[in-house]
């Protein structure tokens, strides 16, 4: 569309101002705008880069109120703008000046474009809206241009070049090289002209163009096409989407050929089926009842079910909507063979993205199955295609943004830089990189001898769970503050899953590949756990890698049999290993063997959440089924500042409501998750200095009741936690006893004898812990007798001493007062008496050894206790007075 210059000249961005109501900070602008001849003329020195550098063809004196310079010195104006004001003026210089390529362009418009791109125009803008037009000459050329452009496809993606002669250099080719790219669908076009110049002499000039989604369209373990890195070994130069090459002496078919080898040789394979299917497929006969397929899908959390003969050959899918109708018609016996669509589009483990595109959108399918020489290996879903897709779109973006920020020469404040995060983390070069610089170099070797193991047998390895949650934390607070160094991340413990690709794992697999790995670290410890067929490595003191402990899994699914159950498990894929998991923040990925080491698995917002700083759960039933996941929940809220998102606080409430737990503890015999599993909970929690707020927020969610249905957190029970914590503090600085455990015993105290014994042996608390316990009562009685006739502090002695300290802390926070004050007393002072003389004493004074040793020496200690005996005198008197030796 033809536009005049005063559409979009710096008249029409003033007008804008001026129509707007005014703002506080309007007046104070149009004063910092309103320049008089006489400043001119103190400040004639030009600056082509001064921001005060207006075009003064786009000068309007009435509406800047500008006296008109005499000279081509820059107007010394000094204001800000907004970025839509810049972007409208900016727009205007382009038209104006045909982007600064008319006879009439002068320095002060560049200088102004500047000063413009400083103050935030959007290139982006001023691209989309700005046309150069083209002279007679370029409009024969770009007919020329399309009638011989040459177009083939390579990896999906199209290139087009074509090789132009002309008479002489024509400027204005990069024009038409934009140009003739917009009329075309290529994604790359080199647009090359020979000509010759003074003397005969031939030159070549190639200019290189792509799309914008040239750069994210490809697979996201490459960085895409680079058009300034492909010239630059012609003697060209650029950026990733527009560069330039001049050269002389070459032969120009030759020259372009080469350029267009190394242009094919750059452009990646795009992502494939067998990239992203999700396997081992969950198959089911023809002959299978519509009941039991409906069953096989609430256990695995499908949406659908392949249909495969005999011999493992597909012959059907059936998907939920069909089970539901005949579920609702009446038929759960009939077979699914009457239900299952048979006319299938299938694809191979090679089919490229763009084909399976096309094939969901023709057909309107929303899985796709993958066989390999008819063999059932994979399917492809629509969510794995627009993952996929979204994926990629962020790594174009970020791609984008980094040259924005590249040309504006301003770094992001910390809320816009964070804004980009979620793009910026996912792009695998970045998470490669982040994992080299945060991780010790010795860890990271470990790593990459694993991913080496699991690539010669065929499998993916990932490093998953906290251990990538506390990467991209550490990562989100650098980026945030945009700091460019990070203090190296210390991560003891490692969880890594194997996944078997497009097959089915065997369950060993982690073994497996743990023992392959002890071979290269003899002095690693390996651990194997049958039931779940994971392996442990350990390092105790490594001179390399000090304590670390890396857990070895194949990717796994789980089904719980009844709530708080231990869960049934059988080998699957990495998608449903992550979703087995108890929070998005837990439930990511990082792939760790080639060829795309770094790619990030967030398929459940986990990045989102992160970033936002909510703990969200997976799926509604998740407490249901676990119980032991209200107490994670807590504990990473409070452990990391986070808030439970609303929804997961509702389905922890739902849950404690719902009275499920009761039931289990009262009419199943074994109930782990309110057991074994609980108590690990309960000890994370009562060992971290953080215990009394995640206590306090349990207790906010009436989460306390999974312990015990009759415990409540009163004022009372508060005090009693505090008091115990402060004297473990005071009377176990060394950490002889598990502060945790004492904790837990106050907690129960509350309870009856008989409830808080069955609670301990149901958490299988150890065997004095649970005596304690049990008798505590009854010492509580005994102590609150006779303590009280106790007038001498040898008296209080005998009485305490038998006792330990666990013992002790709880006794104070049940007896009364006075009581409490004789147990401080016995802590604080009489604990630590010592009678003058020893064993070795008596002798020397010339006792025979025996069994009277002891009476002597309790005696002794008594004296001394009452304040009767001070010193080695006063012992030997009183023994003498009372022990005399025998003749």
């Amino acid at each position: 569309m033809e536009r005049e210059s005063g559409e979009w000249g710096i008249e029409k961005g003033i007008e804008g101002r001026e129509d707007r109501e005014e703002e506080p900070g309007d007046r104070h602008a149009e004063q910092q705008m309103s320049i008089h001849s006489d400043a001119q003329a103190q400040n004639p020195a030009p600056n082509p880069v001064s921001p005060n550098a207006l075009p003064s063809h786009s000068r309007t004196d009435a509406k800047l109120r500008v006296s008109p310079s005499t000279s081509h010195s820059p107007l010394p104006i000094s204001y800000s703008l907004t970025s839509a004001e810049a972007t409208v003026m900016a727009l205007g210089i382009h038209v104006d000046t045909g982007s600064l390529t008319y006879d009439h362009a002068t320095v002060r418009d560049a200088a102004a474009l500047t000063w413009l791109m400083a103050q935030g125009a959007s290139l982006q803008a001023i691209a989309e809206y700005v046309e150069p037009g083209l002279s007679p000459t370029m409009q024969d050329l770009l007919t020329v241009a399309l009638d011989e452009l040459q177009t083939e496809t390579v990896h999906g993606y199209q290139v087009s070049w074509v090789l132009l002669s002309v008479e002489e250099y024509i400027p204005g080719l990069s024009n038409l090289a934009s140009r003739l790219l917009s009329l075309t669908e290529a994604d790359v076009l080199l647009l090359a002209a020979r000509y010759a110049v003074g003397g005969g002499e031939e030159r070549l000039t190639v200019i290189g163009r792509s799309h914008s989604r040239g750069e994210w369209r490809f697979d996201q373990s490459h960085e895409g096409i680079d058009l300034g890195e492909l010239f630059e070994p012609f003697g060209g130069g650029g950026h990733p989407r527009a560069a330039a090459l001049t050269t002389r002496g070459v032969d120009p078919e030759q020259t372009l050929a080469e350029l267009l080898d190394q242009l094919r040789s750059q452009i990646p394979h795009p992502p494939v089926a067998r990239e992203l299917m999700s396997s081992p497929v969950r198959t089911i006969r023809p002959d299978t009842t519509i009941q039991e397929a409906q069953r096989i899908l609430l256990r695995y959390g499908h949406s659908g079910l392949s249909v495969v003969d005999e011999e493992g050959g597909l012959v059907g899918i059936i998907s939920r909507r069909d089970l539901d109708i005949a579920l609702h018609h009446g038929f759960s016996h009939a077979r699914v063979k009457g239900y299952m669509t048979t006319n299938l589009k299938t694809i191979a483990p090679e089919t490229p993205l763009t084909e399976i595109e096309s094939l969901m959108m023709t057909y309107d399918i929303g899985r796709l199955p993958v066989l390999d020489q008819g063999e059932l290996v994979g399917i492809v879903t629509r969510t794995d295609v627009l993952r996929q897709l979204h994926r990629e779109k962020a790594i174009g973006e970020q791609g984008a943004g980094k040259g924005k920020e590249e040309r504006g020469g301003r770094r992001e404040e910390r809320g816009e830089r964070s804004k980009h995060w979620r793009d910026y983390c996912v792009l695998p070069g970045v998470v490669r990189q982040v994992l080299r610089d945060r991780l010790a170099p010795t860890l990271w070797d470990v790593l990459m001898a694993a991913a080496k193991q699991a690539e010669e047998r065929g499998w993916q390895l990932y490093l998953v769970g906290g251990a990538v949650r506390d990467l991209f934390l550490s990562n989100l607070s650098a980026f945030e503050s945009g700091s460019d160094e990070s203090s190296a991340l210390f991560i003891p413990d490692i969880d890594l899953v194997v996944d078997g690709f497009h097959r089915a794992a065997d369950q060993a697999a982690g073994v497996e590949l743990a023992r392959a790995l002890q071979q290269q670290y003899p002095s690693v410890r390996l651990q194997v756990h049958g039931r779940f067929q994971t392996a442990a490595l350990t390092w105790h003191n490594d001179p390399n890698l000090n304590s670390l402990w890396i857990d070895i899994a194949t990717a796994r699914t789980e089904f719980y049999p009844y709530p708080a159950a231990n869960p049934e498990v059988e080998a699957s894929s990495i998608r449903q290993d992550l979703y087995r998991r108890d929070f998005t923040i837990n439930a990511m990925a990082i792939r760790l063997t080639a060829p795309r080491t770094g790619e990030v698995l967030d398929f459940f917002g986990g990045l989102l959440d992160l970033q936002e700083g909510y703990v969200r759960v997976l799926h509604a039933n998740s407490f249901i089924e676990d119980p032991t996941r209200i107490y994670r929940a807590v504990r990473f809220a409070v452990r990391l500042g986070f808030q439970i998102d609303p929804q997961t606080e509702g389905y922890i409430r739902h849950a404690i409501a719902s009275g499920v737990y009761h039931r289990i503890q009262s009419e199943m015999e074994k109930f782990p998750a309110l057991q074994t599993r609980l108590k690990q909970e309960l000890r994370y929690i009562l060992e971290a200095p953080y215990w009394f707020q995640a206590i306090r927020l349990l207790d906010n969610l009436g989460a306390i009741c999974c312990i015990h249905s009759d415990l409540q957190l009163t004022d009372r029970l508060w005090w009693q936690l505090r008091l115990v914590d402060r004297w473990l503090k005071q009377f176990d600085t060394t950490h002889q006893v598990e502060h945790w455990l004492t904790l837990l015993e106050v907690l129960l105290t509350n309870l009856t004898v008989g409830d808080r014994v069955k609670v301990a042996e149901n958490l299988q608390l150890p065997s004095d812990s649970i005596q304690r316990l049990q008798n505590l009562d009854a010492i509580h009685q005994h102590l609150t007798a006779h303590l009280p006739e106790c007038d001498r502090p040898s008296q209080i002695y005998q009485l305490l001493n038998s006792y330990d300290l666990p013992t002790l802390t709880l006794l104070a926070v049940i007896v009364p007062r006075p009581i409490r004050r004789q147990i401080w007393q016995y802590l604080t002072r009489l604990a630590f008496v010592k009678p003058p003389l020893n064993g070795n004493d008596l002798k020397a004074l010339g006792y025979q050894p025996g069994r009277q040793f002891k009476p002597m020496l309790e005696a002794l200690l008594a004296a001394t206790l009452d304040g009767k005996v001070h010193d080695r005198s006063e012992a030997e008197k009183f023994l003498g007075d009372r022990f005399p030796l025998q003749s």
